[in-house]
């Protein structure tokens, strides 16, 4: 049995589940999320809409592998309606900065053409300064898929650490190259 799956998911005052035939709709202060759930997996509310649980159809090999999975992604959109999602991003180097302006990312990271990068829909993009940006949102899929592409266009190099990287991130670095005596 799934240790994580088989943990009932508890429903904060404030948020609201509903079940409508296969769709799980979890509507809180911050948004409204809605997931498919797979035929191999069943949801239940109980205690008065107080606790969610999920529970696996058979003992099949794909059954048990989305029993966890089913109950991490509830749990998520449950923490993501009611407080949100946020990732950090550092940007490093001489002469790079970040701006947004209007619905898109401005980057300039080494590249000889700024970067412009379109900001998906639902997610809340600032820059408090030119070195930091800072990524919010209720889906935790969807900010951490753009953190990621963001990070992706100039990952932190090991020799002198410049690049995008996560806010605390460490970074190995390298010796580089040595005079010979």
């Amino acid at each position: 049995m799934s240790r994580i799956g088989k943990k009932p998911i508890l429903i904060p005052d404030g948020v609201k589940v509903a079940l409508d035939h296969r769709t799980v709709i979890v509507e809180g202060p911050k948004g409204r999320l809605t997931r498919d759930l797979r035929p191999e997996v069943d949801v239940d509310i109980a205690d008065g809409g107080k606790t969610l649980s999920v529970r696996r159809r058979d003992d099949s090999r794909l059954a048990r592998s989305l029993h966890g999975l089913t109950r991490a992604l509830l749990q998520n959109m449950v923490l993501g309606v009611l407080q949100g999602f946020e990732r950090r991003l550092e940007i490093v180097g001489v002469g790079y900065l970040a701006a947004v302006q209007g619905s898109a990312l401005q980057l300039r990271v080494g590249y000889a053409n700024e970067l412009q990068v379109p900001i998906p829909s639902g997610l809340t993009v600032t820059c408090p300064d030119q070195q930091h940006v800072v990524v919010q949102g209720v889906d935790k899929q969807l900010v951490t898929n753009f953190a990621a592409s963001v990070r992706a266009l100039r990952k932190p190099e090991p020799y002198k650490g410049k690049g995008i990287r996560y806010q605390g991130e460490q970074i190995r670095r390298k010796e580089g190259k040595v005079s010979a005596k």
